[in-house]
């Protein structure tokens, strides 16, 4: 039985060049790319240096073959144990390395990485991620700080972004997170994300250890402390001496006459 054909192309080879084209986009992309993006590439790609016909086949592929071959992707990856591996984040599928090969490709990426985030910027993005949208005076009211700065530099590196404004006085701005963060963070959607009741018992949980063992280093400390003044103590007493008198030597036995020789019967 032969394989049908579509406008010049086995089906078989269809497919097969689907995947490369599909594997050759996600290898070039600097970014996640959604099926829906990939759909559109395919519904408005020409190649007019070459052969305008090449394009046409794939101009009306949908979506559905599109996840189907992301996934035999991903599972051939796996298969083949390669050095990538394809991983849907952010809405979208990416190419990345695998875990195991992060420092050989970490010490090639820290010239032109950007530095890591501050405790105070990643205290911020979480706040912002878990409570958004938010406005800059409940982010500040929260940390109990200013965070001005912060919240400066989180737009900049393009980890939040303006979403609205309040209701409230003044109309004030309100932030919330954005496309490049979740791929900072390798997250499918935000709903990833723990919520907050789940972060409050790890925190009360970490809270409670924390003041466990700092009350026990204490008792042991409190301890060594009550032993060493026991000691301190005992080496500061005098040693109690039986004496009648200052200077004076102990009275001789009532039945002892002094300076007499004693007496022998007859």
């Amino acid at each position: 039985m032969t394989a049908k054909k579509f406008r010049g192309y086995k089906l078989n080879d269809m497919t097969l060049e689907l995947k490369k084209i599909i594997e050759a986009l996600l290898f070039s992309a600097e970014r996640p790319l959604s099926p829906k993006e990939i759909r559109t590439i395919f519904a408005e790609a020409t190649d007019e240096e070459n052969s305008p016909a090449a394009t046409e086949p794939f101009r009306n592929v949908r979506e559905a073959q599109i996840v189907a071959t992301l996934e035999e992707l991903k599972a051939e990856c796996e298969l083949q144990q390669h050095s990538y591996q394809l991983v849907e984040i952010a809405g979208g599928w990416r190419l990345v390395t695998r875990p195991e090969y992060a420092p050989w490709v970490k010490k090639l990426l820290d010239e032109t990485r950007p530095h890591r985030l501050s405790p105070p910027s990643l205290e911020t993005l979480a706040i912002i991620a878990l409570r958004q949208p938010i406005s800059r005076a409940d982010i500040a009211a929260i940390r109990g700080v200013e965070v001005d700065g912060v919240v400066k530099t989180l737009l900049e590196r393009d980890l939040i972004t303006i979403v609205g404004k309040s209701d409230a006085p003044g109309r004030p701005m309100l932030y919330g997170t954005t496309q490049k963060f979740l791929e900072h963070f390798g997250l499918r959607d935000i709903d990833d994300m723990p919520k907050a009741a789940e972060l409050r018992l790890q925190a009360a949980a970490l809270k409670t250890a924390e003041e466990k063992a700092e009350a026990s280093a204490k008792a042991t400390e409190g301890e060594g402390s009550s032993a060493a003044k026991a000691m301190e103590d005992e080496a500061a007493t005098p040693a109690v001496t039986h004496s009648t008198g200052s200077g004076q030597a102990p009275a001789p036995p009532e039945n002892s006459d002094e300076g007499q020789a004693p007496t022998t019967a007859d």
